[in-house]
C-alpha cells in the first residue's frame, strides 16, 4: 500500500497540497458533514487541534455528502459554516467520497489499513476517524459515536 504521506488532496480553497506537508505529525483524518446530529463534534476537533496542534497534532477535515446529504453546500459554503459556526482552524479540504468507485485514494488506504467492524472497509457514516501515527501508520479507526475528547488518551500517547 502507498505511504500516506504519498496522496495528494485539493483543499476548501482550492490548493493542490500533498498529505506529506504533514509528516511527522500525529493526524486525525475525518470525514465530515454540517448537517449531522454529530456535526457538534466539530468544536471537539477544534479543541483538539488548538490543545495539540503545538505538540504535532492536526485534525485533517474532509467533508463528505454521501450520508443522507447532510453535506449538501459547496467549498465555499462548507468553509463559512465551519468558520462562523466553529471556529474551525484546523484544515478542511475540499468535499469528496469516502465509499464507492468514487473513493479518494487517501480514504481507500485509510479504510484498508484499519478497516471498521468485522473487518468491514465501508465507512458506516459522518464523523469516522482515522488516527495516523507520525511515521505516517495508520494506528485505529473510530466510529462517529467516538467523541474527539474520548480519543484524548490515545493522542497522548502518540505525541
Amino acid at each position: 500500500m502507498p505511504d500516506i504521506y504519498s496522496f495528494r488532496a485539493r483543499t476548501i480553497d482550492g490548493r493542490d497540497v500533498s498529505i506529506g506537508d504533514w509528516a511527522g505529525q500525529v493526524l486525525l483524518i475525518v470525514n465530515t458533514a454540517s448537517k449531522c446530529g454529530f456535526t457538534p463534534q466539530y468544536a471537539g476537533l477544534e479543541a483538539l487541534q488548538k490543545r495539540f496542534g503545538p505538540r504535532g497534532f492536526a485534525v485533517l477535515g474532509f467533508p463528505c455528502n454521501q450520508f443522507a446529504s447532510q453535506e449538501p453546500g459547496d467549498e465555499a459554503e462548507i468553509a463559512n459554516f465551519c468558520s462562523l459556526t466553529y471556529d474551525v482552524d484546523f484544515p478542511m479540504f475540499a468535499k469528496i467520497d469516502v465509499n464507492g468507485s468514487d473513493t479518494h485514494p487517501l480514504w481507500q488506504a485509510l479504510k484498508a489499513s484499519a478497516p471498521g467492524l468485522m473487518g468491514t472497509q465501508g465507512i458506516k457514516w459522518n464523523f469516522t476517524k482515522f488516527l495516523v501515527d507520525r511515521a505516517g501508520k495508520v494506528v485505529t479507526r473510530f466510529g462517529p459515536r467516538d467523541t474527539p475528547e474520548a480519543l484524548v488518551p490515545k493522542i497522548e500517547a502518540l505525541l
